[in-house]
């Protein structure tokens, strides 16, 4: 078999080490997972029911245009309907924006330290990723403009970005999208953007009527907590929505997933607690970095990166032993975990096994 030669040596993304892996190989009893960004709330109560409805038509294929799920969002978003694409997950969406443009020797510009699968994508269609060094865990959205060349196809900004947690305020964002080349494509992936608090963050969405060349990326897998059923969504004008809906696979989000994520969006005092809860747990947290004298990036979604003084995969190994799943393995940050801020008795055991690893 000859694959592509420009695959053979790419990295295979590892996800999060599975709870019941870790406790049959340790012989753990409790496992903590802050690994994988999830909400350690859970999802909102109506999902259950919604589910247990649709299972009546489990032997039915899903709408491939996701039609009552596009309507609610357009109206939630103030857009229209053929300016939203749903993918398996935000990452499919990634994947099929890579797939439309991409040509092989295109070049594609992000951060050095970013959410890899913008990468991964750009190296499977044979583009040369430009990789822009960040300034304190934040994008260089300067260093990423002069970065673009006439070869340059995509821009990507991770906003909050993912692994450090921190934001592009709108001024600066703003600034570097008036600047951009108009043919080139701003992909604002905003994962976590519901999470955010700080008053200097952009509503991506509201940007794309003056900016043609952006689409903004969502997801009901994280403050939604649907991680399972696999649906995310992109947002842009409808001339580049068309343009990826033109190779993505027919029914690609499942009827459950888009029942789940119609009936998540109406729930606002769901999506309201975990946001104010999530903002506690980075509190929390923070008192807990400082008291042992570590030093973290400030965090805007629901997780936070934290110099552990060590060799960060080594932290790993040992909060794995007392049964918390951490992540590690960041270039650019090799004494850096990053954990997810889960429930207070979550928090809590977290820290009492990092003090516990540190005061070894």
């Amino acid at each position: 078999m000859l694959p592509k030669p420009h695959i053979v040596n790419l990295p295979v993304y590892q996800p999060g080490k599975p709870i019941e892996d870790v406790k049959r190989e340790l012989g753990l009893t409790e496992v903590i997972k802050l690994a994988s960004n999830e909400n350690p709330f859970g999802c909102s109560p109506r999902v259950q029911a919604v589910l247990e409805e649709e299972i009546a038509n489990i032997s039915l294929y899903p709408d491939g245009s996701a039609v009552e799920l596009a309507g609610a969002l357009a109206e939630y978003h103030h857009v229209n309907s053929d300016q939203i694409i749903f993918g398996c997950g935000s990452d499919e969406i990634i994947a099929l924006i890579a797939r439309a443009f991409f040509l092989p020797g295109d070049e594609s510009v992000m951060a050095d330290q970013t959410f890899s699968v913008y990468k991964s994508n750009a190296d499977i269609e044979g583009a040369k990723s430009i990789e822009v060094p960040l300034k304190d865990g934040v994008h260089d959205l300067e260093g990423m403009l002069q970065a673009i060349g006439p070869k340059t196809k995509i821009v990507w900004i991770c906003n909050p970005n993912n692994p450090t947690g921190t934001i592009v305020p709108d001024s600066e964002l703003t600034s570097f999208l008036d600047r951009v080349p108009e043919q080139v494509l701003v992909v604002l992936d905003e994962a976590y953007a519901e999470y955010v608090a700080d008053p200097t963050y952009s509503d991506g969405i509201s940007l794309l009527e003056k900016y043609p060349n952006l689409i903004v990326l969502r997801t009901f897998s994280k403050i939604y907590g649907l991680a399972s059923l696999r649906i995310g969504y992109g947002v842009g004008q409808p001339g580049v929505i068309k343009l990826i809906n033109q190779v993505r696979e027919p029914f690609n989000t499942s009827r459950f997933a888009q029942a789940a994520a119609k009936a998540s969006l109406a729930d606002l005092e769901f999506v309201a607690t975990c946001k104010a809860r999530n903002r506690e747990g980075i509190r929390y947290l923070n008192e807990q970095f400082d008291r042992l004298g570590l030093e973290y990036f400030q965090a805007h979604g629901n997780f936070i990166m934290v110099n552990v003084k060590t060799k960060a995969t080594e932290m790993f190994q040992s909060l794995l032993r007392l049964g918390i799943i951490v992540r590690a393995g960041f270039p650019v940050y090799p004494n850096h975990i990053r954990v997810t801020v889960g429930s207070a008795e979550q928090n809590a055991k977290f820290i009492s096994a990092l003090e516990q690893v540190l005061l070894k």
